[in-house]
């Protein structure tokens, strides 16, 4: 039987080309592709696939809280997080969120079906240029706080949202909140973190990868 495997990644071409790696492989296939953290959640939740390949890097919703979501209601779910981020902080967070796997996109065609082979069968999967700097952190005795450790899902979920330019209104009606308690979370937010002003916020959500650039 060939392991099932759910692409979420929001750049198309990006989406296609690990399809075809995927589909070339005679123990693999793709069942289902998504376009954001919420989708990939959705879609996740309704076709049980083996593996879910996710970018960390979506809209809306990362694939780190994707990911954070998706485990509190499949505990069993196997994720293999794609992102261009190779500091420690990053693959810790992932990891912590639930991430059974890590992939460097620049390593991805090297690395993505062994990493699937990997989950699929239980183990764990890091990129190699990971590993040492993975166990260099957690060894550490002076590793850095991360202070996205502050803030609850939640507040991550409006940090996001709000970095990336939605109106209140549009994020009360995609979380089922009130604008008034999104106004809460994003006070309290600033006040966790120590910043001032929106473009305070927006730096921060950059900077620490809770959104990106592109």
């Amino acid at each position: 039987m060939k392991t099932r495997v759910l692409i979420a990644d929001d750049h198309g071409v990006v989406a296609e080309a690990l399809r075809h790696l995927v589909d070339a492989q005679a123990d693999m296939e793709v069942v289902a592709c998504a376009a954001d953290g919420r989708e990939a959640v959705r879609t996740a939740l309704k076709i049980a696939p083996d593996v879910l390949l996710m970018d960390n890097a979506m809209p809306v919703l990362n694939g780190i809280e994707a990911t954070r979501l998706l485990r509190e209601e499949r505990p069993d779910a196997r994720v293999i997080m794609l992102s261009m981020y190779s500091d420690p902080v990053h693959v810790c967070r992932a990891l912590q969120a639930g991430a059974m796997g890590y992939v460097l996109k620049k390593s991805v065609a090297k690395d993505v079906t062994e990493a699937i082979r990997a989950v699929h069968g239980g183990r764990r999967f890091l990129s190699a240029p990971l590993v040492d700097s993975v166990i260099d952190r957690f060894v550490s005795k002076d590793a850095s706080d991360d202070p996205l450790l502050r803030l609850s899902p939640r507040e991550r979920q409006v940090l996001q949202m709000v970095a990336e330019g939605h109106a209140l209104a549009d994020i009360a009606l995609a979380l089922s909140l009130s604008p008034k308690t999104v106004e809460t979370y994003r006070a309290r937010m600033m006040e966790k973190l120590g910043l001032r002003g929106l473009a305070a916020l927006i730096r921060f959500a950059i900077r620490h990868g809770v959104t990106s650039t592109e």
